[in-house]
């Protein structure tokens, strides 16, 4: 096991922490955006809602069954040339944010959507009732209603998002995941994981605690 050297560590934990950052919150932001659209559009679309479209509505459930399942690695594999072509490099990671935000966007589609759809029909009819266009209904009362939930399901894909950059560090985008395998694991150099481990999880509370924070606002 090799002696622990704080001073060398301490440069090299920063700047995974920063790239840990990075990547989670530029893929967040992309994919919140990318999935709410595709969360509202699939609701909206669904056979009975207010803008009903059967052949849209089958073709982005299909979408987003086909992407959902697949772990973020293959996802990650599978889009390496696309990552290439945009970013001109696979390492790094903002190239990262690619697949990230891919996975990330899909989870946020479905999750957002069945807060959607949990919303009681009873409001939804009492706005199309007074003469609400499909678009105010939408906005007005269907996602005002859900946003609670909403957010607290977008605070489960930020978390996950953490998590998932952990494995895009084992692909050459750096942070907390490459700190841990190529200076902790690699050089049996277990104060590192540690390390690594105890930051993650201090993230992941940080996150949920303030998750539920503005959820609790929102429902207020």
């Amino acid at each position: 096991m090799r002696e622990f050297d704080l001073e060398t560590f301490l440069p090299r934990f920063w700047q995974a922490l920063g790239d840990t950052a990075v990547m989670t919150a530029v893929s967040f932001v992309v994919a919140g955006v990318l999935g709410v659209l595709l969360a509202l559009w699939l609701y909206a679309s669904r056979p009975g809602n207010i803008l009903e479209n059967r052949v849209v509505f089958a073709v982005l459930n299909f979408v987003i069954n086909l992407v959902r399942p697949v772990p973020f690695l293959i996802v990650a594999i599978a889009v390496v040339g696309l990552t290439r072509l945009v970013f001109g490099t696979g390492l790094g990671p903002l190239p990262q944010t690619l697949p990230l935000s891919i996975v990330a966007s899909v989870a946020i589609a479905r999750v957002v959507e069945s807060n959607l759809v949990a919303v009681a029909p009873g409001a939804v009819e009492a706005g199309t009732a007074m003469g609400a266009s499909p678009a105010r209904v939408l906005f007005t009362v269907v996602v005002p209603e859900a946003l609670g939930p909403v957010v607290l399901g977008l605070t489960y894909i930020l978390v996950a998002l953490l998590d998932a950059t952990a494995v895009a560090g084992a692909l050459g985008g750096g942070g907390l995941g490459y700190l841990a395998l190529n200076y902790g694991w690699a050089r049996f150099d277990y104060t590192v994981i540690v390390i690594v481990v105890v930051t993650l999880v201090v993230l992941v509370q940080a996150v949920q605690a303030g998750g539920n924070l503005v959820a609790r606002r929102v429902m207020h």
